[in-house]
Order: C-alpha cells, then sequence, then structure tokens
C-alpha cells in the first residue's frame, strides 16, 4: 500500500478532474438561469437564493474532490460495513423524523441543510458490495456466501426507499446492485431469478398507488385529462418544448422561456431540457461527450486498479454517474417514463453533489495508485 502511495504522489488524472469540474462551473450558470424565475415568484425567496445555496455546496464540492482525492481508498474497505449501516440506519430515521414534501418523506431536515439518506446509502451501497465482490471472488458462485448477502443488503436498502416512497431512487439502486453483481460475477442463475422476482415486485408496487400509475398512463399516451397524468403530460410535453426551442445552437444563456414557471424542476430534475433551450443540441452533444470522457476515462481507471476492491470501486462509482446520467436524459426527452432523478453535477442539489464529489475524489486516488496517465489508453 505504501508503494501505490509514493507512486501516487503529486499525481492528479486531469481527465477526471477537468471535465467534472467544468460541469460543476456551468451548472452555475444553468442553476441560476432555470431558478431564478421560480425563487422570484416564490414568496420570502430573494431572485438569487438558490444561486447562491448552489455555489457554497459547487464550492465546498470541489475542496471534497481534491481533498478526497489524497485519501488513500484502500482505508475505506475496512470501514464500509460500518458505513452502509449507518446509511440503513439513516433510513430509518428519516422514515421516524423526516421532512415530508410532496407526499414523500426522503429528507432529514437539520435546519440549515436537508441530508438525503437515499444518496448515502446508494454510495455506501456501491462501496461495501466492492469490499465483498473483492473478497469473495473464489466463493462467489455460490448461492449461500457468493450471492445471498447481497441480495439481503439490497431488499432491506430498496424496502426502505420503498417506503418513503421513491420509486425512482428504488429502480436505479436496484439497477446498480444487479448490475455490480453482473460484473463480480455471480451465478447468472441466480442473478436472472432475483432480477425476475425484482421485476414483479417492482411492477406491482408500481401499480399499487395512483400517482405512480399516473405516471405510467403519461408515458405510454393514456391522458383522461382530468388527473395527475395530464400534469405529467404537461411537464414532459414542457420539456420537451424547451429542448424544441433551442434547436441547434439554442436562444442563448440566460434566454429560456420555459424555465419561467412554465416547466416544473426546471432547475433540478429537468435543468437538461434547460440546458438543451439555451445552447442547443449541440450543446447537449458536448454535455454528454464530457460525461462520455469520465466514463472512459473511469473503464480505463478501473481496467488498470492495483487490486480487485480499486477494480469494483472504479466500476460501481461509473456504473452509478452513468445510470443517473441515462435516466435523466431519457427522462427529459421522453424516452423513459417522467421520474425524478438529478443530472449528476449539474442539477440543483445538496446531499447529492457532496457525495457525488466524494466518489470523484476516490475515483481520482484509485487513478492516483494506479499510475493512470493522459496518454494510457483502453
Amino acid at each position: 500500500m505504501n508503494e501505490y502511495m509514493e507512486k501516487s504522489k503529486g499525481h492528479i488524472d486531469w481527465f477526471i478532474f477537468l471535465p467534472i469540474t467544468l460541469l460543476m462551473l456551468m451548472s452555475l450558470a444553468f442553476v441560476y438561469s432555470a431558478s431564478f424565475p421560480f425563487a422570484e415568484a416564490e414568496v420570502g425567496l430573494q431572485a438569487d437564493s438558490l444561486f447562491f445555496s448552489h455555489l457554497w455546496k459547487v464550492i465546498l464540492g470541489i475542496f471534497i474532490i481534491m481533498i478526497v482525492s489524497k485519501i488513500d481508498y484502500h482505508l475505506y474497505r475496512k470501514f464500509s460495513k460500518p458505513i452502509l449501516i449507518f446509511s440503513i440506519l439513516l433510513l430509518v430515521t428519516v422514515l421516524l423524523f423526516g421532512a415530508t414534501s410532496k407526499g414523500a418523506t426522503r429528507w432529514i431536515d437539520f435546519g440549515v441543510f436537508r441530508l438525503q439518506p437515499s444518496e448515502i446509502a446508494k454510495f455506501a451501497m456501491v462501496l461495501h458490495f466492492s469490499s465483498m465482490l473483492a473478497a469473495k471472488q473464489k466463493i462467489i458462485k455460490s448461492f449461500e456466501y457468493g450471492f445471498l448477502p447481497f441480495v439481503i443488503w439490497t431488499g432491506l436498502i430498496l424496502t426502505l426507499i420503498a417506503l418513503q416512497p421513491n420509486l425512482s431512487t428504488l429502480l436505479v439502486i436496484g439497477l446498480i446492485s444487479m448490475s455490480m453483481m453482473f460484473i463480480g460475477n455471480v451465478n447468472l442463475l441466480h442473478l436472472i431469478s432475483a432480477s425476475f422476482i425484482g421485476l414483479v415486485t417492482a411492477t406491482i408496487y408500481t401499480v399499487s398507488a395512483e400517482y405512480r400509475m399516473d405516471r405510467l398512463k403519461a408515458y405510454i399516451g393514456i391522458d383522461d385529462g382530468g388527473n395527475a397524468a395530464s400534469t405529467i403530460s404537461y411537464q414532459l410535453n414542457q420539456a420537451l418544448l424547451a429542448i424544441g426551442n433551442g434547436g441547434w445552437t439554442g436562444v442563448g444563456p440566460g434566454q429560456s422561456r420555459q424555465s419561467h414557471l412554465f416547466l416544473p424542476e426546471s432547475y433540478g430534475d429537468f435543468i437538461f431540457s434547460i440546458i438543451g433551450e439555451e445552447i442547443g443540441f449541440i450543446g447537449l452533444l458536448l454535455i454528454i461527450a464530457i460525461y462520455g470522457l469520465v466514463f472512459w476515462r473511469g473503464l480505463l481507471i478501473a481496467k488498470k486498479a492495483p487490486d480487485n476492491f480499486g477494480y469494483f470501486l472504479a466500476i460501481g462509482i461509473i456504473i452509478t454517474f452513468a445510470f443517473y446520467v441515462f435516466v435523466n436524459a431519457g427522462v427529459n426527452t421522453g424516452l423513459l417514463p417522467t421520474t425524478g432523478v438529478p443530472l449528476p453535477f449539474l442539477s440543483y442539489g445538496g446531499t447529492a453533489v457532496l457525495l457525488y464529489s466524494v466518489a470523484i475524489g476516490i475515483l481520482l486516488n484509485i487513478s492516483a495508485q494506479a499510475g493512470v496517465f493522459p496518454r494510457d489508453k483502453i
């Protein structure tokens, strides 16, 4: 371990750090543009209040990346299980004492900031699964010792998130869990069986609530004009209208029309559409290319990681980012049902921004210990 740390001194993977920093700085302009009409219309808010709330999180996030990138990622392995247990306790706490908003209880309100335990649980799961996959490779095909522990942890986390309720986070975390088990080479028959059971359970969970059914109806085009499906259809239509307004080159920074209270969640889950309106289809392609560069570099880091733990941890982090980017873009363009998933490093947010920063810092440390340099290729 000391040998790895000696090699990593003074090393920073600019193919990760610069694109992420660029996204965070770009988010300041987009969040300001998308949020100030809402802030102006909201009683008790200054026009730039949401911007400054986001600004300090971005600044803190950049510092977190730099600090965490210097911490040996091996240190997290011995604490991975306690961290996961702690995140599960937070999920229980939010159900008992959490703040409720729009019919869901997902945050613990500390006054000056709100904590979203599901974000912590997501990365805690990736961390502990990486540790378990690295330790269990010789018995990974076993059902009792190689597969069941992953299912138990996943089931516990997903159950607590389902009770909030939070369908979007539940589905994405489920996909991350299954993907990591697949990459970790668990028994394929076990994984397929669990996936089938999970799909059936998710379907029952979806149809068990009217508002979730409304989302599904809106997605497949069933709109009776009088229920929540109409509102959801309206939101998607406004998002598509924003992207359409942008054309190839956009209407210009700060010139979005849809952010003026036409598109709900314009500075959060639907900021992708506002970006498309302001900088156009070419701008969206540039954003996707930046994410693509980070994903490519992450795969290279995983390939060259000095041990299995580093490999699975790098893969888990990249999978998490990739799923969130794909789902957010899919929702904004109507390819996926409308659901609340933020766009990493671009959407307004609190807990997510800071935890994404921790994850990127860990990825940079793995890169440093792997000795990955700009000339390296997959």
